[in-house]
């Protein structure tokens, strides 16, 4: 039965961006309504963050058993790994957490809640389906995004999958190509390695995770590949299907400088994610995008070209995190909700974690930011993991950090770094970027003893070391950052 709707805001997607946008306009008028084309729950819960840490959880504990022998602990090299009953527990408890996402939106009123592919018919009206009509005074977009692979690999089928798909695994496959050493890549990666899965890992360009930082990215590159395949700058030849199908055959340049073929059971694609923009029919509406055809947004606000229109989450591919997404619905929502008063919103200081062991930690602005705004005149302190106290008792020293002040204000700018309790020293680094604390303030505050977050005192004390020793020019000098 077709029918239309009047409302103040309508909001297309429903997973944390949506969600935090649909409560946000609830607090600034009644009159709203949220569209969900999909499943309800969110990435993370459903095939993102939460059930990628379960696969990850497993590794650790397994390969905590393999590397026990310096502590005096035997191991025979045959435990075994039920890799059934790992997929069982990481999904019972992957639907734990969506199940709390749904009923959430559950808790949403009915008639605030539409199921259906949306669409923009112009820029005060959505078609939901063939069904219903909705005229929105205002619009947030937030409608996520999905995997993307080159289109080739579409010749091998069922053989190639994303991310989505491992969390839907029964029993772990034999061996697996993973395409692209990114943060899912590496973290897939690892896990499944650890797990007894035989895994290449194959990137571009020489980058691996987030990372920016030659130095931290050389170190990071060697441990990683101490441990499995890595290749970030693979040459592959061809990538094909089996004879019978039932395997993917990739041929390349080995590390070796070999030629070789690597039979495995999957293509793993983490290869990046493509914004969900392509099926609203946007250009039925006068938002200005990008060259990747993503909608341009002031990231205070949360507001497109078009006033009436805001986006907000993974579709904005400003930064596609789960505390991002959030911060970034609630802006949307709320300036949804109160137009035309409009106003700028919390944006915190940049963090970044990926959950590889070593992990990887960002804070702030990164090497490459850095190098462009200030022409490489930034200073840098370091500390190398290796002979870092509590990291040597646990047995993890490996790993190097890098943090960045600006001459003349010693000012924290940021840092790249890759060792031990990463996700831990990273918030302590945002926390410092977002209250604008100076190097030597950062020094006065309290480290305990034997931690690892003494390794980041070294490193600051490094840093400043440097900035006192500031050997830029007298004279005014346009390159050089405030002071110098």
């Amino acid at each position: 039965m077709k029918k239309t709707l009047t409302v103040d805001v309508a909001i297309i997607g429903s997973g944390t961006a949506g969600l935090s946008a649909y409560r946000a306009a609830k607090l600034k008028t009644p009159n709203v309504v949220m569209i969900e084309g999909g499943q309800y729950g969110t990435t993370c819960a459903r095939v993102g963050c939460m059930p990628s840490k379960l696969l990850i959880a497993a590794a650790e504990r397994a390969h905590q058993v393999e590397t026990s022998e310096k502590f005096g602990i035997s191991y025979n090299g045959e435990h075994q790994i039920d890799g059934r009953q790992i997929m069982g527990h990481l999904k019972s408890e992957r639907d734990r957490f969506v199940g709390f996402v749904i009923e959430g939106v559950n808790a949403i009123p009915e008639q605030d809640r539409l199921v259906g592919h949306a669409r923009f018919v112009d820029q005060h009206t959505i078609k939901i389906d063939d069904d219903i009509t909705v005229n929105a005074e205002r619009i947030v977009i937030a409608t996520g995004s999905r995997p993307s692979y080159p289109p080739a690999w579409n010749k091998l089928g069922s053989k190639v999958i994303v991310n989505d798909d491992v969390f839907e695994w029964d029993e772990l496959p034999k061996s697996v190509a993973v395409f692209g050493p990114g943060v899912i890549g590496l973290e897939l990666g690892q896990a499944l390695h650890r797990l007894g899965v035989d895994v290449r890992v194959f990137g571009m360009g020489g980058k691996v995770g987030p990372l920016s930082d030659p130095k931290v990215t050389e170190c990071a590159i060697e441990v990683f590949k101490s441990e499995f395949y890595l290749d970030v700058n693979a040459d592959v030849k061809s990538i094909e299907l089996s004879e019978d199908g039932s395997a993917v055959e990739v041929t390349h340049i080995n590390l070796n400088g070999e030629v070789e073929t690597f039979t495995c059971d999957y293509l793993l694609a983490a290869t990046g994610r493509r914004p969900n923009i392509d099926t609203l029919d946007i250009q039925n509406t006068d938002i200005a995008l990008d060259e990747r055809g993503v909608p341009i947004a002031n990231p205070s606000t949360m507001q497109t070209s078009v006033p009436n229109i805001f986006i907000a989450g993974d579709a904005s591919n400003q930064l596609p995190l789960l505390h991002e997404a959030a911060d970034q619905g609630f802006i949307a929502g709320t300036n949804a909700g109160s137009f035309p008063d409009i106003e700028s919103g919390l944006r915190r200081s940049a963090i970044g974690v990926v959950f590889s062991d070593p992990q990887i930690g960002t804070v702030g602005q990164t090497h490459h930011q850095l190098t462009n705004q200030y022409h490489g005149n930034f200073a840098v302190g370091e500390m190398s993991y290796v002979s870092q106290g509590r990291s040597r008792v646990m047995q993890q020293n490996k790993g190097l950090m890098r943090v960045y002040g600006e001459f003349g204000s010693n000012k924290f700018l940021g840092a790249e770094f890759f060792g031990p309790a990463s996700e831990h020293i990273a918030h302590l680094l945002a926390w410092a970027h977002q209250q604008n604390m100076t190097v030597p303030e950062m020094l006065d505050m309290p480290f305990y003893h034997p931690v690892i977050e003494e390794g980041l005192r070294t490193a600051l004390r490094d840093l400043n070391e440097t900035l006192r020793s500031c050997n830029c020019p007298k004279e005014d000098c346009s390159n050089c950052t405030p002071g110098c």
